[in-house]
């Protein structure tokens, strides 16, 4: 994270970790380990305890702060990420019909309870098990995305174009709730903090948008808590349009899928930031063979990432054998 120059990278999954693989073998599975902060500190460990990667990585979804601040979410399966149902707040471009953000729940109050309490204290477990070996990285919802939940991610794009203003205030209602569960978590033992803002991609939103839209609120909010290793800003997509805009929205590390060449991104941004990424999430991870793994994991090794790991959340089905391939791929490779 501090761009050092390094005999190899480490491989750690910074995204979504859990596979059913890891359910059955540590004991700790869904839907309950995003329930109870002991068995989500389980699982969040097993990527390392199991496969050798080189973090652990807490809470397994982006729909935590959501549910708590009023979304139904669904949170009923082993092998399927939770689901967001409803949107507790109207937002109706065609009728000019807006609720009111200031009505939602105070920060003090959203961090005391919920899976958002739970996620907090899975730091601390995390942190006294396995911090000192491992950095311990914790995962939020960026403003815009968390926008979006509130009132409908549609809606919120519809309404860049539609009543923009409208969107500033929800957006920056959602700031103060994102820095302070960031800051909690750093305060209860995460090393890291990845944030993912995957309704800022551009294949929702212009690259010219990109700034207004998200990258000030991610400034302000998780570019504003006290860092301890330093923070990563995660998007989806064909990110190389805005690497430059994410890597400046006051984060130390940028999480990137394999829609962006590991080279171009290194030969554009490598040096200003820690890349993290970026070996295909579902293919090959999810649905390729080891030598497939084997292949893009070295691609991210030899472009030079700073941290070697999945483009995306992991898929709860992905082999062991992948698992497996992609941290011995990593760890005999020498710059």
């Amino acid at each position: 994270m501090k761009l050092e120059d390094l005999d190899r990278p480490p491989v750690a999954i910074f995204t979504q970790s859990a596979t059913v693989g890891q359910m059955d073998i540590s004991g700790a599975a869904w839907p309950e380990a995003h329930k109870n902060a002991e068995l989500m500190a389980k699982l969040a460990a097993a990527q390392a305890d199991i496969f050798g990667f080189e973090c652990c990585r807490t809470s397994f979804c982006l729909t935590a702060e959501a549910e708590r601040l009023g979304c139904t979410v669904a949170v009923d399966k082993k092998d399927a990420a939770p689901m967001i149902k409803n949107h507790p707040f109207k937002f109706d471009c065609m009728e000019g019909v807006y609720d009111d953000p200031s009505s939602m729940m105070p920060v003090d109050e959203f961090l005391k309870g919920g899976r958002v309490a739970e996620v907090i204290k899975s730091c601390e477990f995390l942190q006294k098990s396995h911090g000192a070996n491992y950095a311990i990285v914790a995962g939020t919802t960026g403003p815009f995305t968390l926008a979006g939940h509130m009132v409908s991610t549609e809606n919120l794009i519809f309404g860049m174009m539609m009543a923009p203003e409208e969107v500033d205030k929800w957006v920056a209602a959602s700031g103060p709730i994102c820095k302070g569960y960031a800051q909690a978590l750093l305060d209860a033992g995460a090393d890291i903090i990845q944030m993912s803002e995957p309704s800022a991609s551009t294949d929702m939103l212009a690259p010219d948008m990109f700034e207004e839209a998200a990258g000030k609120a991610v400034r302000e909010s998780l570019g504003a808590v006290k860092k301890k290793m330093g923070n990563a800003l995660h998007i989806c997509g064909d990110a190389y349009p805005i690497l430059d805009q994410m890597a400046g929205a006051g984060v130390e590390g940028i999480s990137i899928e394999e829609k962006v060449d590991p080279f171009k991104a290194c030969e554009k941004i490598g040096g200003k930031t820690a890349l993290i990424g970026n070996v295909g999430s579902v293919k090959p991870l999810f649905q390729g063979t080891p030598e497939e793994v084997k292949e893009a994991t070295l691609d991210s090794c030899k472009a030079g990432f700073s941290v070697v790991s999945s483009g995306c959340g992991i898929a709860t089905q992905t082999p062991d054998e992948n698992m497996k391939m992609m941290v011995a791929t990593v760890k005999s490779f020498s710059r």
